[in-house]
């Protein structure tokens, strides 16, 4: 290990900058940050560092000193000069204070890292002065990861700490507590921006602690995307890491389910035209049972659960039968797929509306407001349409639509299987008729199809 990790308590600690530019003002902003009390030694403040923190810092506006580092517990140098650089480490190390030069590794006695700061829970990144770059890469990436609210659960878990020693005498049985807290639905509800609602469960928690009830599990019901595992959001890839069982559609592809936790149980509850492997009232029970068992259960589902996805037909029953719940939104199929073939699904010289039917009803019929579909400038995107295509096609141009108006049909959209096929109303059916096309397919209708040849920008590799 090149440097040994440390946090610095600086509340109300005198810090020395030596610099009033634009890389003295980020340090400043984070020493300020964590409550120091900052003088700059500085011929001039640059105008941002000026407007931003004029009034909270003491500046003194002349060249540095060798006297000027006497009294301060941490010292930072941030001039454009070397060698006042190198003057204020040789200074501050003989006196055994510690100093900081900016982007000079050589001449710091400690580094500063890039931080993700979710007070009180702060991540410390560093390469130790050699890639500063990848620092700040990796950085970005926690904090697209790490949730905002983590502050808030780590603060509350310290409010209560007290509490659950005074109900939990054991240290090993309070770990454990806490690592279900932090994977479970109190957790979650901090997440979702319900604290209020999270802090009272953790006080009915510690003060039932002592109970051997089982405690009530949660579901989660997910949008799995259309399909590239890149179009999950970050929320549905942390709860799918932490679940116990996933119960997964057939459009969930391989590479999506294979993110989920490895020793999760996984349910397949796949559906085909005319072919349930499960009835949907049994995946709606077997939800709630799963969920009474005290598990963390994922409903994965491709697309978004609320769009052509029955996710609230799903969660009827769990709200019923008082199971908590979250659901995450997924890119449905419709912006998915159509980003990936390069059609727009609004356009101003195209379309300004955008209309998302499904292809059959719960009946298995082919049913819909042709008047409503066939109104001019708007993209019309039919979902699992690929057995009703001739239909739609012919009963679109007996309510008025161009048997030329350009139509698409996306297989596995967003897919390394992605095929696109193009042509008219009059005949998209033939075209289609000598392929092998599989679901799921997309059907996307409007001019805006039209765009696609100069728009195209995703090539499968296979």
């Amino acid at each position: 290990m090149q440097n040994y990790p440390i946090f610095v308590d600086l509340k109300e600690q005198a810090c020395l900058m030596v610099g009033g530019g634009p890389v003295a003002l980020r340090k400043i902003r984070l020493m300020l940050s964590a409550g120091a009390n900052i003088t700059v030694v500085a011929p001039e403040l640059c105008s941002d560092l000026e407007d931003e923190f004029g009034e909270q810092i003491v500046h003194h506006a002349r060249k540095f000193e060798d006297s000027d580092i006497a009294g301060y517990r941490l010292i930072t140098a941030a001039t454009s000069d070397p060698d006042v650089n190198r003057r204020v480490s040789e200074l501050a190390q003989s006196a055994d204070i510690p100093v900081n030069v900016v982007d000079q590794p050589e001449l710091c006695s400690f580094i500063t890292p890039s931080i993700v700061d979710r007070s009180p829970v702060l991540i410390a990144i560093s390469t130790g002065g050699d890639a500063p770059v990848l620092a700040r890469m990796l950085r970005t990436k926690l904090e697209a990861f790490i949730p905002a609210s983590y502050g808030k659960l780590a603060a509350t878990m310290g409010k209560y700490r007290d509490a659950l020693k005074k109900a939990v005498s054991e240290e090993r049985d309070r770990r454990l507590f806490w690592e279900k807290v932090v994977q479970g639905p109190i957790a979650e509800l901090f997440f979702s921006g319900q604290s209020a609602e999270a802090e009272k469960m953790l006080h009915k928690k510690i003060d039932n602690s002592s109970d051997e009830q089982q405690t009530l599990g949660e579901v989660w019901l997910i949008g799995a995307g259309p399909g590239d595992p890149d179009l999950l959001t970050f929320r549905a890839l942390r709860l799918m890491q932490q679940a116990d069982v996933v119960l997964y559609d057939r459009l969930v592809s391989e590479p999506i389910l294979n993110l989920t936790r490895r020793d999760a149980d996984r349910i397949y509850v796949g559906k085909r035209r005319a072919d349930h492997a499960v009835p949907q009232g049994e995946i709606n029970q077997l939800l709630v049972d799963l969920a009474k068992q005290g598990k963390s259960v994922v409903r994965l589902k491709g697309g978004d659960p609320f769009i052509f996805g029955r996710g609230g037909e799903e969660i009827e029953l769990l709200a019923e039968s008082g199971v908590p719940f979250q659901i995450v939104p997924g890119i449905t199929a419709a912006s998915g797929c159509a980003t990936y073939a390069g059609i727009p699904l609004t356009h101003r010289d195209h379309a300004q509306s955008c209309v998302f039917v499904t292809g059959h009803l719960k009946d298995g019929s082919v049913d819909l407001n042709w008047n409503m579909l066939a109104t001019p400038n708007q993209t019309v995107i039919i979902y699992m349409g690929l057995v009703g295509l001739p239909h739609i096609c012919q009963k679109l141009i007996e309510h008025g639509v161009s048997p030329t108006m350009p139509i698409a049909l996306v297989e596995q959209g967003t897919t390394q299987r992605q095929k696109v096929y193009t042509g008219q109303l009059d005949n998209m059916p033939d075209l289609i008729a000598d392929q092998t096309v599989s679901a799921p397919t997309l059907i996307i209708i409007g001019s805006v199809v039209n765009l696609r040849n100069k728009l195209a920008w995703f090539s499968p590799e296979s």
